[in-house]
C-alpha cells in the first residue's frame, strides 16, 4: 500500500460521498432552510455528519464481513453497484432536465422559528428514516470493500469527509446561496455534475477500475 494507493482510494470515497449526498432531498433541503434562516446549524450539522459517520462505517464492515463469508459475492456486489450508480446517475441527468427551485419557506415551518430538539429530532427523522439511505449503505459498502483490505477505510474516510464538508458548506454557507440555489439553473448545473460523476464510478466498477 502506496501514499497514492490511500490518496486514490479517499479520493474516490470522497466523490461517492458527495455524489450520493449532494441531491435535492427532504434533508439537504432541512439543512439549506435553516442555513437560510440562521437556526441551530452547528448541532443540525453535526446530526447529519455523525449520522452518514456511522451508516458508512456500517456499510463497510457489513458488506466485508458478507465478502469474508462469500467471495464471490463481490462479483455480483460490483455489478448490482454498478446497475444502481448508472441508474442514480440517469435519475440526475433527468432532474437537471426538469430543475426545481428551492426557497426557505414552506407549508412544514410557517416562518415560525424552531426549538433546538425541534430541529434536531426533525434531521434524525429525514436521516435515518429514510429508505434510500440502506440503499447507499449497501453501494458504499461493495465499493469500499472492491478497494481491498485496508484500504476500505481510506475510502470510508474519504465518504465521512465529504460528508462533513457537504453539510458545513450547505449549513453554515446557506446563507451566501439564497440567491443562487432559488433559480432553477443552479439546480440544473448541480445535478448534470452528480449525472456525471454517478455514471463514471458505475463504468468504472464494471470495467473493474
Amino acid at each position: 500500500m502506496t501514499i497514492t494507493d490511500i490518496s486514490h482510494s479517499a479520493g474516490l470515497g470522497l466523490a461517492t460521498g458527495l455524489a450520493l449526498i449532494v441531491a435535492i432531498g427532504a434533508q439537504n433541503a432541512f439543512v439549506l432552510r435553516q442555513g437560510i434562516r440562521g437556526e441551530h446549524i452547528g448541532p443540525i450539522v453535526a446530526v447529519c455528519a455523525l449520522s452518514d459517520a456511522v451508516l458508512i462505517a456500517a456499510g463497510v464492515l457489513g458488506i466485508g464481513a458478507l465478502v469474508t463469508a462469500a467471495p464471490a459475492a463481490v462479483v455480483v456486489l460490483r455489478y448490482v453497484g454498478a446497475a444502481f450508480l448508472v441508474t442514480y446517475g440517469l435519475m440526475a441527468a433527468r432532474r437537471a432536465f426538469r430543475p426545481q427551485s428551492l426557497t426557505s419557506g414552506g407549508p412544514d415551518d410557517g416562518g415560525a422559528r424552531r426549538g433546538l430538539a425541534g430541529a434536531v429530532a426533525t434531521v434524525l427523522a429525514l436521516t435515518w428514516l429514510n429508505p434510500h439511505v440502506y440503499l447507499d449503505i449497501a453501494l458504499i459498502g461493495s465499493l469500499a470493500t472492491a478497494q481491498g483490505t485496508p484500504l476500505q477505510w481510506w475510502f470510508g474516510a474519504g465518504a465521512m469527509l465529504g460528508s462533513i464538508l457537504w453539510f458545513c458548506s450547505l449549513g453554515f454557507g446557506a446563507r451566501y446561496l439564497r440567491g443562487f440555489f432559488s433559480r432553477p439553473r443552479s439546480w440544473r448545473i448541480l445535478d448534470g455534475g452528480i449525472a456525471v460523476t454517478m455514471v463514471a464510478l458505475g463504468a468504472g466498477l464494471v470495467l473493474g477500475a
